[in-house]
This record gives structure tokens, sequence and C-alpha cells, in this order.
């Protein structure tokens, strides 16, 4: 997949760097795999805002992925790599020998024709499921699980991928994309390869419209607001807000610890993650 550069007719096309899809071998999706996708507009069920700047946003159906990979023991071809609107990795389709037919998230280098296969004791090669015990160290790893059976929960992404460091009994010390180690049950499954789709990253929307096709509203300043509205607004002429970035509600937006210290996942942590350097 590769970024292709708009020519500069217009402003926003000046800046606008997008995907160029060359990667994709089917435009339309399986239907057997499709649901209709609800709108919240970022409201529960009560009506109120829970979520804000949501809202708008082109249709989308939701493709169901196969995050548990617990189809052991049937191979499955690939039959198509696809876009999902709903997660910025491209998705592939899978036929598994039996005839049932299945979407996973596209690993960087499993091509169309390829076979996959999940199980205790398969090949590990890319786009392959196991448990982390019988994955070699070192090796490249994504959608992992959490507690077993439950299904993927990290490194979902595109272009994310995790390091297996060491196997200390019950549990697998894992790095994390973002630097944090922490541990894993060791009987958790995990995809082999890196997520596809690097260059989600380096994409450019290139106009404040592209961003409501997403579903993205506005975000408004706090030091813009009323004082009746955010603790950072009001003030005479231009302020700089007078305290440390805060939510409405005060809770810190830039740098503070929110963690709670009771989290029961905090004893799974070893290091945590390391901060990004800002220039």
């Amino acid at each position: 997949m590769a970024i292709r550069q708009r020519k500069p007719v217009t402003p926003s096309s000046r800046f606008t760097a997008l995907d160029d899809f060359s990667g994709l071998t089917k435009k339309k999706p399986e239907k057997s795999l499709l649901r209709p996708l609800k709108k919240t507009g970022g409201r529960n069920n009560m009506g109120r805002i829970t979520s804000r700047r949501r809202g708008g946003g082109h249709k989308r159906r939701y493709r169901i992925i196969d995050f548990k990979r617990n189809k052991d023991g049937v191979v499955g071809r690939v039959a198509a790599i696809e876009y999902d609107p709903n997660r910025s990795a491209r998705i592939a389709l899978i036929f598994y020998a039996d005839g049932e037919k299945r979407y996973i998230l596209a690993p960087k280098g499993l091509t169309v024709g390829e076979t996959i296969e999940s199980g205790e004791r398969v090949e590990p090669k890319v786009g392959n499921a196991m448990p982390l015990a019988n994955i070699p160290a070192s090796m490249p790893v994504h959608n992992i699980e959490l507690h077993p059976g439950r299904g993927g929960q990290l490194a979902r992404s595109a272009g994310m991928q995790a390091s297996i460091t060491a196997k200390e009994g019950k549990h697998c010390h894992l790095t994390m994309p973002s630097g944090e180690v922490r541990m894993v049950p060791i009987q958790c499954r995990a995809t082999i390869g890196q997520v596809g789709n690097l260059e989600h990253s380096a994409r450019s929307l290139g106009k404040a419209g592209r961003n409501r096709w997403l579903g993205r509203r506005p975000r408004v300043r706090g030091v813009a607001q009323n004082p009746v509205a955010h603790p950072m607004g009001g003030g005479e002429g231009r302020s700089a807000g007078g305290r440390h970035p805060c939510s409405p509600w005060g809770k810190p937006a830039k740098g503070g610890k929110t963690r709670g210290r009771r989290n029961p996942t905090n004893r799974m942590i070893i290091r945590r993650r390391s901060k990004k350097k800002r220039g």
C-alpha cells in the first residue's frame, strides 16, 4: 500500500495525501459477514453525550472479524484483501476447507492464494494463530488475547506489532508498540506477523470536511470558551488558561496521571510505556 499525492489544484488538495488502495483485490464485501451499524452520535441510552465530538459521517456496515482465531485444524485460503471503513487495518477474506468464510486482520506480507491455519501446533508463519507458549521468542505478533478464549485485544491497528521477550512460568513477557512491557497468560493466542497498511500514519486528510466524512466533529479549545463552560475559559483578551490543561470537568488532559492505583491489571505491567519526545 502506498500514499498518493494529489495535484495542488485546490488549497485542500495541496496538502492531501491518501491511500492509493493498490493492495486491495476486491471492492464489494462478503454479504454473509456484514451487519448493520447504527450511529449513536456519542450518546448513551439516555440520549446524553458521553463521547464528545462524534456525529455525522458516511454510512457504514460492520464487517464481522474473527479475533478469536479458534478454527483449529482447518486450513484456510486467502481469497481477497479488502478495505474496512471501521478500522485502519486491511482485512483478509478467508475461505476455509469446510466451506466457512471469515474475515481476519490482514498482516503485512499476506497475499491472495496463501494458506493460513490456527491451532496448538502449527507452523510459525505469517497469518497463523497459536498460543504464546508455542511461538518462538522475538517473533512479531499481533491480535493478542488478554484472557484465553476471549479474542484478540492488543496490537490490532495498522502497523502494530508486539514482540515476545521472555517466558516465565504461566506468563509471557510482551513488549508493546508503546514500549510498555507487560505479562500475558501464556495460553493466550496471538497471530504471527505485523498488521498491514503501515503507511496509514503517513496520511494527510487535507481538509476539515474529510474529518466530517469520518464522523468526527470539530473540537473547541477550552481557552476559547466561556468560564461557565470550561475551567480554562474566560479572561480579558487572549489568555493562556491560567492552569494546567484539563477537561471541562477538571481531568488532566496532557501528561497528568489518570490511571487508578487499584487497577487490577497494574500487577501485569512490568515497565510503563515510554513517553514520546516532543519536538
